[in-house]
């Protein structure tokens, strides 16, 4: 796929004219930070862009399903990676309010599913078919789930989507809420060096889909009666027994951002940032032991022509 910044950065210098005031600049623009390393990526170099433009940039910790509320309250000015499979309905509520309003999306080509490293299909015939599991699920049991399979879900902050899964499709498998994304990394590698049995809810753009060769369970395709409807799909008494819904990634921000820093708006409206410059960062933060800050600040110094025209664009 080619650099989603080109689009953007094109469209930007074309829109140079209509460039807008900065505003508030001595106030702080608040960033969200949410619990994995992707999204700290991506709002750094948001952020970076945005001081290039002339502004103060603050970073706030703000749990993914529960930062919609400081948002709305222009506690936070906004959050810059939203997957739209793993939203809050606090989320659309504060959406159809006028509270929290949306940025647009941000360009990343995402997947997210039930995983399992590749060595796994030696030991459970069938997979990636998701039938395969209802045979082979005492291989993945431990002493808390055993009689049942062990799924290492996402952490419980993220919500319940391999549990909902488990349970749509009628799988002897209990899910087990990660600590964090690191602790969902440290079971893969894991399983990687012992040649263990592992199922897990994961996602791409990733490091580590390619780093422990891992592949995703087919699923039935979702439709939007899977999630409303039990006599849908294979399991008539469940919703939820689909794959993951298409994943769109986007970008919210408080409803005051643009009266209060305009070309800031602009700015983080026409913020792109393309899977072949996310993760290569991810890795060198993940992998390499980079921080976060000097791998952005590295990755900005090298890639200027993708991000500059659209800072310029807003501010000249």
């Amino acid at each position: 796929m080619k650099s989603a910044f080109i689009g953007v950065a094109l469209a930007a210098m074309a829109g140079a004219a209509g460039a807008a005031e900065l505003g508030a600049v001595d106030e702080p623009i608040k960033l969200a930070i949410n619990e994995w390393t992707g999204q700290h990526v991506t709002t750094h170099v948001a952020g970076e862009m945005l001081k290039a433009a002339g502004y103060k940039v603050e970073y706030v910790t703000a749990g993914m399903l529960n930062q919609f509320q400081a948002i709305a309250d222009g506690d936070i000015t906004a959050t810059l990676e939203i997957w739209s499979s793993n939203v809050s309905d606090e989320y659309y509520k504060k959406m159809e309010e006028g509270t929290v309003i949306d940025l647009g999306e941000l360009g990343l080509d995402a997947r997210e599913g039930i995983a399992y490293p590749a060595h796994v299909e030696e030991m459970c015939p069938g997979l990636p078919a998701w039938e395969a599991l209802k045979d082979c699920a005492q291989i993945f049991a431990t002493a808390e789930t055993i009689p049942m399979g062990r799924l290492v879900d996402y952490p419980a902050d993220w919500g319940t989507p391999g549990a909902d899964r488990m349970k749509g499709l009628g799988l002897p498998f209990k899910a087990i809420p990660a600590g964090s994304e690191g602790a969902l990394i440290a079971e893969l590698r894991a399983s990687t060096e012992r040649k263990s049995p592992l199922l897990i809810t994961f996602w791409q753009p990733h490091w580590a889909m390619s780093a422990y060769n891992v592949k995703f369970v087919d699923l039935p395709e979702a439709e939007d009666a899977c999630f409303t409807d039990p006599s849908w799909g294979p399991n008539p008494n469940e919703v939820n027994d689909c794959d993951f819904t298409s994943t769109t990634i986007t970008k919210a921000g408080w409803a005051g951002l643009k009266d209060k820093w305009p070309a800031a708006y602009e700015i983080l409206v026409n913020y792109k940032l393309s899977v072949e410059d996310q993760q290569p960062m991810m890795g060198a933060i993940d992998v390499d032991g980079g921080k976060v800050e000097e791998v952005v600040a590295k990755w900005m110094a090298e890639n200027e022509a993708k991000w500059r025209p659209v800072v310029d664009a807003a501010i000249k």
